[in-house]
């Protein structure tokens, strides 16, 4: 879900509201969970360049998003001052948090669009590591900073104080031509994205972890991985930026599609990236981007520390 902050609202103490409602249904002892068990749910909240800006225009998370290619955004569906993300493995639990969360903020937030999505079944990935398949039916999300080493370096925020331990996140609606992608041979669809449909592998070989092998060759002297395949034009190394957690929804309403997410310690990450995609990404003429964001996500909270007080005094 993503919302608005009227003008003159205190954005410290909403913040400190919305942690201490988030802390109580997660525990399972706010009565508007209606009997329901929380479960595994989470709640990440994210505040908007707008908002950050007001804090100190030079921190993190203070940029707007540029414009890209293939985008068709409503003026509501572009931006935001806060991003609620609300996972659970129980579908039940997500619209009856939403409702409580608005409930606890009254009209002091106007939402703006929110998007249902959920994740297919996982594929092993590496030792502890899995992955789900999207609508083209890939595996999606396997390259990112899995360590707590690669997690440091490229995804935790380091500082200035108020946003340390905190991280970027991008969000980003897409609709998903899947009527043109399916018409291709399977042979076509694994040359958009540079990996076996099946099992995931580069096309390069190795294993579904291996990293591609951008430079290897057939005998007659083609790219195994294509020019224009998704892996070698989104690949960290070629763009010269860093890793970005990736966590992608599987969406049908209002058209199928993906609800993409990307947590990275610095937004060049992705808008590096994106511009590489734009310039000739196979995978990017099968999709449309109808919404867009950059949040700020917040350090974590505790009755001691409440949410945003780092940031908003």
């Amino acid at each position: 879900m993503v919302a608005d902050v009227g003008d003159a609202v205190a954005v410290g103490p909403l913040l400190a509201e919305l942690g201490q409602t988030i802390r109580t249904l997660t525990s399972g002892a706010d009565a508007r969970l209606l009997g329901l068990p929380p479960g595994d749910l989470t709640v990440t909240i994210g505040v908007g360049p707008r908002l950050v800006r007001m804090v100190d225009p030079s921190l993190p998370g203070a940029a707007d998003l540029p414009r890209f290619s293939r985008e068709q955004i409503a003026p509501q569906a572009r931006g935001g001052d806060l991003l609620i993300q609300i996972c659970a493995s129980d579908a039940l639990v997500i619209p009856i948090v939403a409702a409580a969360l608005l409930d606890q903020a009254g009209h002091r937030i106007h939402e703006r669009w929110r998007q249902s999505g959920g994740r297919g079944s996982n594929v092993p990935v590496d030792q502890g590591l899995a992955a789900p398949r999207n609508l083209f039916g890939f595996i999606d999300g396997i390259v990112g900073p899995h360590t707590t080493a690669e997690q440091q370096r490229h995804l935790w925020l380091a500082g200035p104080a108020p946003v340390a331990g905190g991280t970027l996140a991008v969000l980003r609606r897409m609709e998903l031509d899947l009527p043109r992608f399916a018409r291709l041979s399977v042979a076509d669809q694994e040359a958009v994205f540079g990996r076996h449909r099946a099992t995931g592998v580069p096309l390069s070989g190795g294993t579904i972890a291996s990293g591609p092998d951008l430079g290897a060759k057939t005998p007659d002297g083609r790219y195994l991985v294509p020019a224009d395949a998704h892996v070698r034009r989104a690949n960290a190394n070629a763009v010269g930026v860093g890793l970005m957690l990736r966590r992608s929804y599987s969406t049908d309403e209002p058209a199928p599609g993906l609800l993409f997410i990307s947590f990275q310690n610095d937004i060049r990450t992705f808008t590096n990236t994106l511009t590489r995609m734009d310039n000739y990404d196979a995978l990017v003429k099968f999709t449309t981007t109808t919404a867009s964001g950059t949040f700020l996500i917040l350090p974590g909270f505790d009755q001691q520390h409440p949410l945003g007080a780092q940031l908003f005094h």
